[in-house]
């Protein structure tokens, strides 16, 4: 059941863990995500980008996807939802990562997004205010979930870069909070975009409990999201490498200190690059041990485009010679039901694992599932 994303995030912060959010580009990557989480009956997360609603909404340049094509795109995902989860009995919260402006949130919850991130963390303080404040007038009346961003992270996702991070102020969180009425909240403690964190990061996990500490003393109920959180894991790496990657230097964060923020107030925790690893690693071993694959006219082109990047993971730079597959999850022939195995096992691989440490597995039926239009009464009664 499609259920608005706070719903869930209550459950994580009244029970203490955290809730991971899995990126997906693909309607394969759900239909894995929503097969990984049943077996574990753990809530779902699942979260297209912005430019990824461009992407499934068929636009290989997802760069300059307009406001429709990102509408075609929501809708894309939503459907694939609809028919991978129709007997499901968990609850899925369809999340968009990084909306870029107020046309792109309206975008994603005309196609059927339950909840929405506004990012205007690039923008002055007052600006990000009114640009938040903005989109949760409009998602609220609708009963959607509406996640900010306050303080910036460094590195790189999609289009959203940044040489340095900016840590998140606490005193300037809790007033976000108060004059946009915001769900819940993306912060800076530490964590960085991209495969390529750097070594030994530390997170600033008292950045956390100050923010939730001073929540909690104004009386309101916020939840805290940690971004750039892909764990990046080693082995994944080496393997990817010894098929013919040639990704360097990349390094995650360690998912020890991920479950130790996750007791002190993080309550969503990001996941992108893992599986991005993961289907890269999975689609080069595909191709090693079957080569016939390398000559069939449409799956050859996969493994083409891969050769020509080397260093690149983002699926939808080498997968959309099999864009019907990708948007509506069609499997015309068995070269392409290998390929979508493939990204289906890599999704299970890193989900399953993340869903165990962070401590999700079991509480599905500790989510109070209610609809949007429950949600929307909700804040019209109470303002949360």
């Amino acid at each position: 059941m499609l259920v608005p994303m706070r719903v869930i995030l209550e459950s994580a912060d009244k029970n203490g863990y955290a809730q991971g959010a899995f990126n997906v580009n693909a309607a394969c990557q759900v239909k894995a995500l929503l097969e990984v989480h049943e077996m574990f009956r753990s809530p779902l997360i699942v979260q297209g980008a912005d430019l990824a609603n461009g992407f499934m909404g068929g636009r290989i340049d997802f760069i300059n996807a307009t406001a429709e094509d990102k509408k075609t795109g929501a809708l894309n995902i939503t459907a694939a939802i609809k028919k991978y989860g129709t007997d499901t009995t968990i609850p899925i919260a369809l999340h968009l990562d990084h909306g870029r402006d107020f046309e792109s949130c309206v975008a994603a919850i005309e196609g059927g997004y339950t909840s929405v991130m506004i990012d205007g963390s690039a923008l002055p303080f007052e600006e990000n205010v009114e640009l938040t404040r903005e989109v949760v007038k409009y998602a609220h009346a609708r009963g959607v979930t509406v996640e900010g961003e306050l303080g910036v992270l460094a590195g790189v996702e999609d289009d959203v870069a940044a040489g340095k991070s900016s840590y998140t102020n606490p005193l300037q969180a809790v007033s976000f909070f108060r004059k946009t009425g915001v769900d819940a909240l993306a912060i800076s403690y530490g964590t960085m975009h991209g495969a390529n964190k750097g070594a030994d990061i530390k997170l600033r996990k008292e950045i956390v409990i100050a923010v939730k500490e001073c929540l909690r003393q104004e009386r309101i109920e916020g939840f805290l999201v940690s971004h750039g959180s892909s764990t990046v894991p080693r082995y994944i790496v080496e393997e990817l490498n010894s098929l013919g990657g040639q990704l360097e230097n990349a390094r995650g964060i360690d998912i020890k200190q991920l479950v130790e923020v996750s007791q002190y107030g993080i309550n969503k925790i990001n996941v992108d690059t893992d599986i991005r690893l993961a289907t890269a690693r999975n689609l080069r071993e595909l191709f090693r041990m079957n080569p016939i694959l390398k000559t069939n006219p449409v799956v050859g082109k996969v493994f083409e485009l891969m050769e020509m990047q080397r260093s690149v993971i983002d699926l939808r730079q080498f997968i959309f010679p099999i864009m019907n597959t990708i948007m509506y999850g069609e499997v015309q022939d068995e070269a392409v039901a290998q390929i979508c195995q493939c990204i289906e096992k890599g999704v299970k691989e890193v989900a399953g694992t993340l869903l165990a440490h962070f401590g999700s597995v079991g509480r599905a039926p500790k989510v109070n599932m209610i609809t949007l239009e429950e949600m929307a009464e909700r804040y019209r009664k109470t303002g949360s």
